[in-house]
Parts: structure tokens; C-alpha cells; sequence
């Protein structure tokens, strides 16, 4: 590790530690049943009258335990309260503790404290940010490729995530695109490639409800987007509310200078068996720069082709 690295690090360790003594001492940091865990950490001024609720994705799950949760330390670092939610597993936070504590959280008045709040979550923690978006109307949900729900009868289709088919998605704070109806804004960003995400993002509706196709972005698209540098501009301008269809498709053309975009696309058309196209967009991408995954990629396709590459390239 480089001296610029161990700094890197010994600074979000520092971070890290600040934010859990404001839990601890402003705050709370508390077990919500055997497979959750939320910390709540008020920020102080203007900004601090939004909150912004987060949860664990699955990625998160796989990490260990004596962390924050999803971009609890990016809500902090932007000056907002942040309660965030952790899973010890892929939950979905389908648990009746989880639903019970956003039931008390919601009777106690917690979230009339804040001026603007905000659900944020991605994959499994889509499905939460607009599942509990129910527990305060009138908030703001900022979802990527999120799942509708995971029960048998309303997505038979879904088949890729098997481990939770036994988790019950009825009744409280169920089924996601019911429970988003008394939201003031809905932001879905999902790639409209992937027919399982788009098939759940199908079944919400709504006027409030805004539907972002991000082709070729993949599953994990919040990876691209830090790529591409749009991560932090989107998901602030939502927070915030400044966020509109055109500033998002303007941030989106950054694509053009992404290579994580590119290889995003070179690994779509390698996967459907796209031969032409791939050594078409490996000569359009090394036309600005070479790399060698473009290189490999090109040789096994032109190999693929054989004898008809040159014509079936040039047609």
C-alpha cells in the first residue's frame, strides 16, 4: 500500500469513527432484531432538517460487520441526518422487527422532526427505500434497480434470488409499488437491458413516479456512475429536489468518456453472442484510446467470424 493509499484510509477510518461517536452520543445505534441494525446520525445546521434513510444492499451484506451502513458516510459528509440500516443477509428486510421498528419510529413522531425526508437504496435496498417510504407521505424515494417485490405470485420470473423466495412480502410495507403511492417523488434509475430489473420497475405507476433508463449500466450502475463522475451530482439533485429529467439525461452523456461505460457495453455484446458489434465498438473505443480488453475482445470476435468477418464488418 503506497503512503497516499494508508493516508486515504486512515482518513475514512477517522470518519468512520467520528460518525459512530455522534450515534453514540446524539444519536443511536441500536439492534433491530437478529439481522438488522440502524444508526441514526443527526447532522447539525440548515441541512440537517433532511434526513436521508439508506440500506444495505447486497454487496454490503458480504462485507464485514464492523462498518457503516450504505452511504451513511455520504449523507453525512453532504451535511444531512442519516438513518441507516444494516443487514446481517439477504433480508430484504422482510423481518417483523424491521417492520415493527418503522411502525414505532412513525408513532413516535421521529420523522416529523425533519423537513424533507428522503428513502435511497439500490437492488435489495431499492426494494426498502420505497417498501418503508409508506412509514412518511410526502417523501422522497431515489431507488436503483429496485425489485417490486420477490413473492412467487407476483413475479414468478424473477428466479435470481432464490435464497429470500421464502421471506413473506404481504401485508406491511409489502409490495413496493403499492407502497410508494403517498410519495411526493419517485426516482427509479434502472437499466432497461436487463429484463428482470425492468420488468419490476414495470409494475410501478403514478404521476410522482420518474423511470431513468440507464442502458448498458448493468445491475451494480452506481459503479459507472462514479465513473463517469455523476454519482454524487445525481444523487444529490434528488435529494435536494433539484433534480429534473433533462439535468439527469445532460450528467448522462458523460457515458461518451466512461470506460467502466464502455467495457459495460463491450461485456452486453460479448454476452449475446454479438460478434460484429463487438469488433465494431472495439474499433469505435480504440479509435480514442487502446486498452487490451478491447484488443482481446476484438481478435476472439473476428476469430468467431472466421472467413465472413471482413464482409459482415464492413456491411
Amino acid at each position: 500500500m503506497t503512503a497516499a493509499e494508508t493516508e486515504k484510509q486512515n482518513r475514512a477510518e477517522a470518519w468512520r469513527e467520528t460518525l459512530l461517536a455522534a450515534a453514540r452520543e446524539k444519536g443511536f445505534f441500536e439492534d433491530v432484531g437478529d439481522m438488522h441494525k440502524a444508526i441514526f446520525i443527526p447532522a447539525e445546521g440548515a441541512a440537517a432538517k433532511t434526513l436521508v434513510v439508506v440500506f444495505d444492499n447486497l454487496d454490503d451484506v458480504r462485507q464485514k460487520t464492523d462498518r457503516l451502513p450504505w452511504a451513511v458516510d455520504f449523507i453525512s459528509s453532504q451535511g444531512w441526518s442519516s438513518l441507516g440500516f444494516m443487514a446481517h443477509g439477504p433480508t430484504w428486510y422482510r423481518d417483523d422487527a424491521v417492520l415493527d421498528y418503522f411502525d414505532r419510529l412513525q408513532a413516535q413522531g421521529f420523522f416529523k422532526k425533519f423537513k424533507r425526508v428522503v428513502f435511497y437504496g439500490t437492488s435489495m435496498g431499492g426494494y426498502a427505500a420505497c417498501a418503508f417510504s409508506a412509514a412518511v407521505p410526502g417523501a422522497t424515494v431515489v431507488a436503483i434497480n429496485p425489485q417490486s417485490t420477490l413473492a412467487r405470485e407476483d413475479a414468478a420470473w424473477e428466479h435470481r434470488f432464490r435464497p429470500v423466495w421464502h421471506r413473506n412480502f404481504s401485508g406491511r410495507y409489502g409490495f413496493a409499488p403499492d407502497m410508494v403511492a403517498n410519495a411526493k417523488k419517485v426516482w427509479l434509475f434502472y437499466d432497461s437491458r436487463i429484463a428482470g430489473d425492468a420488468a419490476h420497475v414495470a409494475l410501478f405507476s403514478g404521476a410522482q413516479i420518474e423511470k431513468i433508463k440507464c442502458p448498458f449500466m448493468g445491475h451494480g450502475m452506481l459503479s459507472v456512475w462514479r465513473d463517469m463522475g455523476i454519482l454524487k451530482p445525481i444523487v444529490s439533485s434528488c435529494i435536494e429536489g433539484r433534480a429534473t429529467r433533462e439535468s439527469i439525461a445532460q450528467l448522462m452523456r458523460n457515458r461518451h468518456s466512461s470506460l467502466a461505460y464502455k467495457r459495460a457495453v463491450l461485456s452486453y455484446l460479448q454476452k449475446k453472442g454479438r460478434h460484429v458489434w463487438v469488433v465494431r465498438w472495439a474499433d469505435a473505443v480504440m479509435r480514442e484510446r487502446r486498452g487490451p480488453v478491447f484488443v482481446k475482445a476484438r481478435s476472439e470476435a473476428l476469430a468467431a467470424l472466421g472467413p465472413r468477418a471482413i464482409r459482415l464488418i464492413k456491411s
